[in-house]
C-alpha cells in the first residue's frame, strides 16, 4: 500500500480547501428561501389589534344625535329607558292631548299630555318627538328642537300623566314669518318610533321659527 506524504505546503492547501467547502455548505443553508408574507402575530397582540378595531368602529356609529327631532321618533336620554321597576311607555298604550295655550310675556306654551292607559306604571324618560300637521295630514314647518335640561326619569302610574311643554312666540316679535296654523300635533313619547296625533282645537301657529319641546315631567301640566 503507498503512502502519500505532504509536505508543509501541501498541509496548509488542503487546510485551506476545508475551511472553503465548509464556508460553501454555510452559505448554501443560510440562503434557502424563506416563505413570503407578514411576519407571525402572537396571540395577545392579534387580540389587541381586534379590540382597537372594535373601538373604532364603535366610535363611527354614533351619528343621529340632532337637535331637531319629530320625524324619526323621540330620544331616550341615558343608557335605560326606564327604571327596574317599570317598563317603557309605548304609544300603543298612552293617550295624548293638546292643553290649552298658555300666553304670556310674548311666548305661547302648550302642555303635551301623556297618559298612561295601561294597566301597570311605566317611564318616560327624556324628549319627545314632535311636528305640526295640518288637518289634511300634511307636515308644517319643521320637527321642535329640544329646550331645556335633559330631565330625570318619570315613571307615569296606571291612570297617570306625564307631560312636555311646546313653545313658540306671538306674531311680530320676529321678522321671520308665521307658519300657516296646524290642526295636529304629531308626538312620539321618548324612545318610541310609533308616532301619535292630537287634535288642536283652537289651531296651533309658530311664529318667528321658533318651536321647541322640552323633557318629559311629571303630571298633567297647565
Amino acid at each position: 500500500m503507498s503512502h502519500i506524504t505532504l509536505t508543509s505546503r501541501g498541509k496548509v492547501v488542503v487546510a485551506t480547501m476545508a475551511a472553503v467547502a465548509a464556508m460553501g455548505v454555510t452559505a448554501c443553508q443560510g440562503s434557502e428561501p424563506k416563505p413570503e408574507g407578514k411576519a407571525p402575530v402572537s396571540a395577545a397582540s392579534q387580540a389587541e389589534q381586534d379590540g382597537q378595531e372594535g373601538q373604532d368602529g364603535q366610535g363611527t356609529q354614533d351619528g343621529q344625535n340632532s337637535d331637531a327631532t319629530g320625524w324619526a321618533g323621540g330620544e331616550d336620554i341615558g343608557s335605560k329607558a326606564g327604571s327596574a321597576d317599570s317598563a317603557r311607555c309605548e304609544s300603543s298604550s298612552m293617550g295624548l292631548r293638546v292643553g290649552r295655550a298658555d300666553i304670556g310675556a310674548g311666548n305661547i306654551r302648550y302642555s303635551l299630555v301623556f297618559t298612561n292607559k295601561g294597566r301597570s306604571a311605566c317611564t318616560l324618560n327624556g324628549f319627545p318627538g314632535a311636528s305640526l300637521l295640518a288637518r289634511d295630514g300634511q307636515r308644517i314647518g319643521k320637527p321642535a328642537e329640544r329646550e331645556g335640561a335633559k330631565g330625570k326619569p318619570v315613571t307615569v302610574p296606571a291612570g297617570g300623566s306625564a307631560h312636555a311643554v311646546l313653545h313658540t312666540i306671538n306674531d311680530g316679535l320676529s321678522d321671520k314669518p308665521c307658519w300657516k296654523s296646524a290642526s295636529l300635533v304629531q308626538a312620539y313619547p321618548p324612545g318610541s318610533k310609533e308616532a301619535m296625533t292630537a287634535r288642536v282645537s283652537s289651531g296651533l301657529r309658530v311664529c318667528g321659527d321658533e318651536f321647541t319641546v322640552t323633557a318629559v315631567e311629571p303630571g298633567a301640566g297647565a
